[in-house]
Order: structure tokens, then sequence, then C-alpha cells
């Protein structure tokens, strides 16, 4: 049972400058330990969440010790709980989240239990991104005409968070058409320190969305976790995560004329990438932060996915207090946060000499040694400086198909096809660009890569460049703040004459809503097997995911993305080529469109102005027109339509008992497919479009639901008959049952049949079957997606078996009642001669009390072949979650023995 806090006696008042108390806190100080001073900034973070929560139940007097010790305690995984300040959900997750909950209501009141209780116990806050499809670029009406189809086909999700948002206490949802969540939240939902009843503490956050890391710029602690992981936190489960190692990232210097952050990010990806960060913090300091505004803190600490880590966290200091006071938020509050942080050791003053911070360990970037780059043209972590890009093109196209290869033969490179667009004849080549979109958190938080974007749209227009017009452009903020800054710079008009206007507020083209190009290019690029080309300012380029028919996928700056728009192609060398030809008929190269770091300087200074977040913000409490006429049902259950093909009652908690089922092996089971490396959550749970000869298309055809209103998999994440049938239907999905044909197929092992991977998995289910997964290196990176493991679980599968896993990923296998294993070093299905062909039995104790995190498992296979594997439940509560059939379900037990 809970008692009393053992660290009452440190609770201290702190005092204004002025007389009088912000409030209490409990001090850091007062314990007079010296290994405080030698804790990095992110582990005080957890430091503190674990002081203030202790009751000697769900954390205790040990976990702080822990922490404290973490120079000694971290190398060697030890387990720690930790409480989030608050929880943040955008619409895409926040759908299933709010689903989930209902049907946890349901399942209390069919045990008896209190559903009232069923409420988030911390703050919760629901952005709905709505990630817009972008059917109508080009067009300075595109918001509200994008915004009007949004709403006619995602109504009937929307009308449910607002329900959700009444039913649920402690819910706060922010409408559609205000912003990508993750801006938002550093925009105006970042708290940075909390006041809660005269309580301060430090936020920190989770949510189900891999980048919720970008607010990690703003020193508030936030990642990503499944959505699953998420509704316990609400429901007031501690995390129980390992304490992690730390990596120091000394910045010096400062970035030369020219570069971007994107340029930076894209450098520190690939090297910490390469140093190896899964599971482990980053922390960035030294000399070079205060060359980095805030804004590119924000973009480096959004990718913290893409190089592997946790977080990339930035301590507070005096830039991201500039930072806040510029965002509208009032003297009094960053005046009490500078205090608190101050009081409690967590702010960097870098007028004092740098702390003795120890790191697990460290890793040095002069910000001079940056250069232009790009990434892709598949993997975000594939950098090619811009220089290079010409003859890395080639080398791809020469490459066998692969990560960095097409394998177009030599003599097809060069091949121009002719095709006609309106009326005019034209021309597509190996490389040419067909979408250029300015999209995603990333760069959209950043007015000095928005502002150079516009700055190198008005050179361009200047010198009389166009962009062609068969090129699918577009722009989409992360929040109205940028319109208004593009406004008052003068500069939106030359990026609506290059096509880039703007097309909403939300993720487009980075999650694979780039809407469809033009039918006489798509038909130019499937019968000519042209490898065409996107360019994106978002964070993910993996295969299939922008669009089925752009296979060379390159993630660059919002400058680069307009200059590769105007030169049409991938394959150019900026440097020596020219991009196009002036109104005068002069050459026009790159570097006569590109602006020095001083013209955005200027131009940020003139156009950035705290009055427009002000303005912004205060217009999302009051809603808009079509959000405000939404008209929802009362009550705390929610009244399923069985006819709804959105919202759906889930069978999770179907017959289920007080009584856990307890830990289950596997027998005898078929490998449903069988992966290589680098299999992401978007292979496993594709969020775009729907193809029209899916499973999942069948289904809504079969319910009269039309083509042109399938949506994407992402807006009917509140139905699970949907996402079943769209689990592992990515289109570039490699499995090596098919022995080199790509798509979302398997074969039906007893039988041999060549069948959709939805109906072999129903086939063996019918039989009685349960299956299991084989994969490589990094299983489920990417988007932290829970229907990633959501899917598979209602597909039957049991048990994946991979050389190493995605942490989100992994947890929200454990989270569903998955059993994941790990082959031991230097094995993998290869080496081991196992073709997936095999039944595989894999043996576990019937009580849950005989398995420990991390112990050794023997497979069998029937042909003899028997094996080793980790067993990848990390702690003892994600046993717990196991031995309950899942996180969820062990929730709904506890709370109604409460």
């Amino acid at each position: 049972m809970a008692s009393e806090n053992p660290f009452r006696s440190i609770l201290k008042a702190l005092e204004k400058p002025d007389g009088g108390e912000f409030g209490n806190y409990y001090s850091l100080p007062a314990l007079n330990d010296p290994r405080i001073d030698k804790l990095p900034y992110s582990i005080r973070i957890l430091l503190e969440s674990a002081i203030r929560n202790c009751d000697e139940f769900q954390v205790k007097s040990k976990d702080v010790e822990k922490i404290l010790d973490w120079e000694n305690t971290s190398p060697k995984q030890v387990e720690i709980p930790f409480k989030p300040a608050r929880v943040l959900l955008q619409d895409f997750t926040g759908v299933p989240a709010v689903v989930d909950l209902a049907c946890m209501r349901d399942a209390m009141n069919n045990l008896g239990g209190d559903s009232n209780k069923i409420n988030p116990l911390v703050p919760v806050d629901l952005v709905i991104d709505h990630s817009v499809q972008v059917d109508v670029a080009r067009s300075e009406n595109a918001v509200q005409a994008n915004m009007e189809l949004e709403f006619q086909r995602n109504k009937e999700r929307f009308a449910f968070l607002k329900w959700g948002s009444n039913a649920f206490h402690n819910m706060l949802v922010v409408p559609p058409g205000s912003g990508i969540v993750h801006q938002v939240n550093l925009e105006y939902l970042a708290r940075v320190v909390f006041n809660t009843n005269g309580l301060l503490y430090p936020d920190s956050v989770v949510g189900t969305d891999s980048h919720t890391t970008m607010i990690d710029g703003l020193g508030v602690a936030g990642w990503g976790v499944g959505g699953i992981e998420a509704e316990a936190t609400m429901l007031g489960q501690p995390m129980s995560m390992v304490l992690p190692g730390v990596v120091g990232f000394k910045l010096t210097g400062k970035l030369r004329d020219g570069m971007t952050a994107t340029d930076l990010v894209l450098t520190v990806t690939q090297m910490l990438r390469k140093h190896g960060v899964v599971g482990k913090f980053v922390e960035f300091h030294g000399e070079g932060m205060r060359e980095l505004s805030l804004a590119d803190r924000a973009t480096i600490a959004n990718m913290s996915p893409e190089y592997g880590a946790t977080m990339g966290f930035f301590p507070v200091d005096h830039v991201t207090l500039q930072y806040l006071r510029l965002t509208g938020r009032s003297d009094d509050t960053v005046s009490m946060i500078e205090a608190y942080l101050r009081a409690n050791k967590m702010f960097v003053d870098y007028s004092e000499p740098e702390s003795k911070t120890v790191y697990s360990s460290c890793l040095e970037l002069n910000l001079e040694d940056v250069e232009p780059c790009v990434s892709g043209p598949k993997r975000p972590h594939d950098r090619v400086p811009l220089k290079e890009m010409k003859a890395d093109w080639h080398s791809c196209l020469d490459n066998r198909v692969g990560f960095k290869g097409f394998a177009v033969p030599k003599e097809a490179q060069s091949k121009a096809v002719e095709f006609n667009f309106n009326g005019t004849t034209a021309q597509l080549r190996h490389g040419d660009v067909v979408i250029a979109a300015i999209t995603s958190c990333t760069n959209t938080s950043n007015p000095s890569v928005m502002l150079g974007a516009a700055l190198v749209a008005k050179k361009a227009c200047d010198l009389g460049l166009e962009v062609k017009p068969w090129i699918k452009t577009s722009l989409a903020p992360g929040s109205g703040v940028v319109t208004k800054y593009l406004a008052k710079s003068g500069l939106q008009k030359y990026l609506n004459q290059l096509g880039f206007s703007i097309v909403g507020y939300g993720c487009t083209t980075c999650i694979g809503n780039s809407g469809d190009i033009h039918e006489a290019v798509a038909s130019a690029i499937v019968d000519n097997d042209l490898v065409a080309s996107a360019v994106l300012s978002g964070n993910r380029n993996f295969e299939g995911r922008v669009h089925p028919l752009t296979r060379a996928n390159y993630l660059a700056s919002p400058p680069l993305v307009v200059a590769y728009a105007l030169a049409g192609t991938v394959d150019i060398d900026f440097e020596t080529q020219p991009i196009g030809t002036g109104k005068d008929g002069k050459q026009i190269f790159f570097r006569d469109i590109w602006p020095s770091n001083k013209e955005v300087a200027e131009v940020v200074q003139s156009s950035v102005l705290p009055d427009m977040f002000k303005a912004t913000y205060e217009a999302i409490t009051k809603g808009n027109s079509m959000w405000n006429q939404l008209s929802v049902a009362s009550g705390t259950l929610y009244e399923w339509d069985p006819k709804s093909t959105y919202i759906h009652e889930p069978p999770y908690f179907k017959g289920m008992t007080m009584s856990p089922p307890g830990p289950h092996g596997v027998k005898d089971a078929y490998c449903l497919l069988n992966f290589g490396d680098s299999i992401t959550t978007d292979h496993i749970s594709p969020a775009g479009s729907i193809h029209k000869d899916s499973p999942a298309a069948k289904y809504l055809m079969e319910r009269g639901v039309d083509r042109r209103d399938f949506n994407s998999y992402g807006s009917r994440r509140g139905n699970d008959e949907i996402m079943a049938r769209g689990t592992f239907a990515n289109i570039r999905i490699v499995n090596k049952h098919l022995k080199g044909e790509v798509g979302p197929k398997t074969v039906h092992i007893p039988t041999g049949e060549k069948l959709s991977v939805f109906d072999a998995a129903m086939k063996y289910r019918n039989e009685g079957r349960d299956t299991i997964i084989l994969a490589g290196a990094e299983y489920g990176s990417g988007s932290s997606r829970d229907w990633a493991a959501k899917g598979p679980m209602l597909l039957g599968v049991k048990a994946v078996i991979s050389k190493s896993f995605e942490r989100i990923h992994r947890s929200n296998l454990v989270g569903m009642g998955i059993i994941p294993l790990c082959f031991k070093a230097g094995e993998d299905a290869e080496t081991l001669g196992l073709t997936g062909q095999e039944l595989y039995t894999i043996e576990l104790p019937n009580n849950v009390s005989e398995i420990k995190p991390g112990q050794d498992v023997t497979v069998v296979t029937n042909n003899g072949k028997s094996f080793t594997c980790t067993l990848r439940f990390d702690t003892e509560v994600e046993l717990a979650y196991f031995d309950h059939g899942g996180i969820l379900q062990y929730v709904i037990r506890n709370l109604i023995k409460q």
C-alpha cells in the first residue's frame, strides 16, 4: 500500500524576487548529495519525478537511489519507474486511444467495476493533427478546400474525439486545422515547469508519436511510446523503463554561411547512427549551443527516432527563455520557470564554467564542419553531401536493389520518356522530381529555413525561373504562425508563384498523404518503369511511404526542396550545372538563388513576432466553425455503431475474467512472414493510402464505401477490422517466403498457396495454428505505431524472433501479449539455416514467477533444429503485463481491485 512520501523533508518554498512565493518544490540541493552535480540534466528530471512520486509502492526509495547512483547503475540495465507529467496524443493515435478507453469502460462494467474509474489521471493533450491529404495543391484556396474535404472524410472520427473530450476528464482536445501536434506542443502546450495547486515540478511528456522528441529542444523531457503504453500512463500506471545511458554530444563553433538546420540534423543523425544510441538519451552541450536557435534545437530533437535515441535533450538555458517569451508565454511564467530550474540545478548558464557532468560516452561536432546535404533515397540516415549527389545518384542506379540501389541497366539509365501533359508534349527521365513538398514538423517549426525557402522562391521568380507544372508542389506549415510570418515578410506570393501554396496545417507528404499525381505522369512512370523522385523536408523516406510511384525519396531542407523543384531532377550537380534558364536567356545556377545567413536573419528578425503566436493560439480555444457545428452524443459510455467503418469496438476484452490467463508458450507455430533487416512500422502497419486490391479495400467496398472515400489507414485506426486487414499491407514489403517478389503477400506453408497476409493469417487461425514472425535487425524501426503490435496480435501472431528491435515497438509487442525474442549475437535465421518453412515451438513456464527478464529461451523446430534466444521482456512489470494478457487488461484488473 502507498505511504507518505519519505522525502517530504526536502519540500521547500520557492520565493519570488519581489516577495511572496511561487509555490513549493522538492529541492534536489537539499539532499546534500554530491552525485547530483555530476548527473546529466536529463537524468535529473527522472530523479525529481521519482522523489516527488515516491510512495514506497509504485515508486520506492530504492528507485531514487538507483537514479542518484546513475553513474554506476546505468551500465547494469536497472529498472526504474517513471511518471511523466502529461501525455500527448495526436488524432491518428488519439482515436484508438479513446476507443480503447471507451472499451475499458465497457469491460469494467461487465466485470462489475466502476466504469468512471477509467479516466486520465494525468493531463492529456490531444491535438487533432488530421494529416491533410493533398488533394488540392497549387491554389491559394487550397487550405479551405482541403479542410472541407477532410471534414467530409473524417466527420465521424472528429465527432468521436469531440465526444471523448466531454466524456473523459483531464483531456484537452485541440481542434483540427490548428497545426502539427509537435509544433503546437512546442509553441503552446509545453509548460516547461508545472505549477499544480502550488507544487512546482518539471514538465515531462510521453506521446503516441515517435517525434514527440521535438519537445526536448525546449528542455522538456519527452519521447514517443506506443499508444498502449500511453493509455496505461494516462490511467496512473508508472512507466517501467531501463535507466538509460546518456551520450554527451558536444557542439563547438558556428554554422558557416548558407548552412541550414537540416544540413546539421542530417549530419548529427548520421554520426549518432554510427555511434549507436538505441535505448539511450543524447544530451547536447558545449559552447556551440549559444549559436543554435531554439528552432534549430527542436529540429535536431525531432529526429531522435531517425538516429535511434530515446531522446535528444537540450537543457533549458537563456535561448529557451527567449523562445518562451517569443511564443507568448507571460513574463511571470518565464520568471517562475527560470527561478525553479536555477534553484533545482536544472538550468544551464553558458556565462558560467561548464559543469562537470558525467556521460556514458561522448561525441563532438564542430558546427563549422557541417556542409550542405540531403538524405536518401530510402533511409533518413543515408546522408549524401550535396556536392556528391549526382555521383551518388548514378551509383544508386547501378547498384543492386537495396537501400542504396535500383539496379537499372546501363543502357536504360539515360532514356527519356515522352508523355502528353494537358496538350503539351513533355519528357520524364530517371531521377526526375514529381513531388516537391515542404512538409513535416521537423522543419516547419523553424522560421530560418521556412523564410529561407521563401527567399529562394523570390530570387528564382525575380530571375524568371519556373517549376514544371506536372511537379506536385505543396507547403504544409506546422502551425498558423508560419502563415502569419510568411505574410508579414511579403514572401508568400513568391512561394505561391512557384506552386508552393499552403495546402493545410498537418502532416502531409511525409506520412504518405501526398495525394494523386497527374494521371499522365503516373502512366509514364508505370509504363516505362522509371525511378521517379520526391524531395521533401520531412524526416521519413522509407520505401512506399511518400508515394507508391516515387521509388527515390530524398529528405532536404525547405530551401533545397524549392531548388530541386526548380531543377526538376535529382540528377544534377548544383556546383557546375545550371538549375534553369532565366527570363533574359541567361543560365541560372544554385548560387544565384541561395540566400546568405544575413539575409535570412534579417527577415526572421523583422517578420517573426510574439503577437503572432498569441493570436494563433487564442483562436484554438474558440475552435472553428466546422468543429463547433459537430453534434455529438452525451454520456460516459459510448454507443457503438456496428455499421461504422471508422469507429468499431475491438475484441481485446471479449471474454475477459478477473483471473489473469497466465503466460503462454508457442507450440508448432508456422512462420507467417520471414523478413530481413530494417522492417519498419510502415511496413507492418502502413498509414497511407488503401490499395484498391487490398483486403481492407474489399472490406470497405462490401460495406458500400466508394473508392474515393477509402481515406487512409491512418484515418481508420479506430476500426480494428480495417487495421487488421492493413497489417503488413505495405506494397514495398519484402518477405523471403515470396523468393524475390515484392508486395503484401505470403505463402500458406501447408498448401503452398500465395495469399494476402491477412487471408493467410485467417487460414492459419481457422486451422487452429499459431504463427510467429522471423526478422533481422532493427525490427519495428520508424514511427511509434501501436497498430504495428495490435495488428499482428489480431492476426494470431504469438512471437517475433529478430536480431534486434526498435525500442518502442518491442514495448508495444509486450503490451499486446506478443513474445519478443532476440537471436544470440552473431546468429540469425540465415546462419542457423532456418528457411521459415519449419514449425516452431517456444517453451515457457506456466507460472510467471519462474520467468526472468532477459533470460535464455530455447526454440525448437520440427526438423530437429534447436537454438537459444534472449527473451526480451526487459522488466518485471513487463512480465506482469504478459501474465495478464496485455497492459490494458492489467490496468483494468488493478483498478477493479482498488
